[in-house]
């Protein structure tokens, strides 16, 4: 399937030779607004929603107490209640430490945007909450930038500072590559965690072929696709004859933009991407939320927490 991948202008197209960008005063700023943003909806938002949706690995030894009426009686822990003339009964409670790991595709398709922010903006905006979220909840968090390659992977790791490292490298890594390939970023997710983890990959999955790496990493993993678009991926304006350039290949092109079996065929197209997402996570038996820029992203993470939970 060749999936329609283009903007409007080939200035947005990825730097092939810088890794990072110098972190300015400006960059600095965008790091602490963006902090303060994340920390201000996961504080208030879904700090309990988020430890309701996700649960740990599985239950560990805590304490014993004293039997009462309506305790399991499975669980009296018949050492001590010899020792003590009494029932006893072990306690229990969740092995909450988990690993969120942020597949961020960062291919040339998400620098795309009309609606006040790009793609990339509403990628990195998500990913900065979720990282917030785990941190909250003392849980681990990790990222993997991924084009048709995986760019660079900071491994899970608990903490504030660390949520602040990963949304320095959010705002200012440059990838080297420009096109898209999940199959890579997942297979090296399968690789890179023996555990089961909460897995987000935030895409447009203008891609194709890896349904079969998701139900991979589905069954091993909870996996949760994010899938961002705009408007003009599917409502072309009406602006006549217009060169447009292929994000990912470099390709320019003249179309007509007032002909109506153009403007139908750009809203299939991208019809066919937002479908085969569904199709494929469907298949995978993994959750995908769709998002367009723009769009109170707020809610429809809050919801989704709340469905789960």
């Amino acid at each position: 399937m060749n999936f329609f991948k283009k903007i409007f202008s080939s200035n947005t197209k990825a730097d092939a030779t810088a890794d990072t960008i110098p972190l300015s005063d400006g960059g600095i700023a965008a790091v602490r607004q963006l902090e303060i943003k994340s920390r201000k909806l996961t504080n208030h938002l879904f700090t309990g929603e988020y430890h309701s949706a996700f649960k740990g690995t599985g239950m560990v030894f805590k304490e014993v107490k004293e039997y009462t009426a309506g305790d399991d009686v499975r669980f009296i822990d018949w050492n001590v209640s010899a020792r003590m003339g009494s029932a006893y009964s072990k306690v229990f409670e969740e092995e909450r430490e988990l690993s969120v790991y942020l597949l961020i595709d960062a291919s040339a398709s998400n620098l795309f945007g009309t609606q006040q922010q790009s793609k990339k903006e509403l990628i990195t905006e998500i990913a900065a909450v979720l990282a917030f979220s785990a941190a909250n909840n003392n849980d681990k968090a990790a990222l993997l930038f991924c084009t048709n390659t995986v760019e660079k992977y900071i491994p899970p790791k608990k903490g504030r500072q660390h949520v602040l490292y990963m949304i320095r490298e959010l705002i200012n890594f440059k990838p080297k590559g420009v096109k898209t390939d999940l199959v890579k970023a997942l297979q090296y997710m399968n690789n890179a965690s023996r555990h089961k983890s909460i897995v987000f990959i935030l895409s447009d999955f203008a891609d194709d072929g890896y349904e079969k790496a998701l139900r991979v990493t589905a069954k091993k993993h909870d996996v949760i696709g994010i899938q961002v678009y705009d408007k003009a991926d599917y409502v072309f304006p009406k602006m006549g004859l217009l060169q447009i350039t292929d994000a990912e290949t470099g390709t320019a092109s003249w179309i007509d933009t007032n002909d109506k079996q153009t403007r139908a065929s750009w809203d299939m197209q991208h019809r066919v991407i937002i479908e085969g997402a569904r199709e494929s996570f469907k298949k995978a038996g993994a959750d995908l939320l769709q998002v367009a820029t723009g769009e109170d992203y707020v809610k429809l993470l809050q919801q989704f927490f709340i469905k789960r939970a």
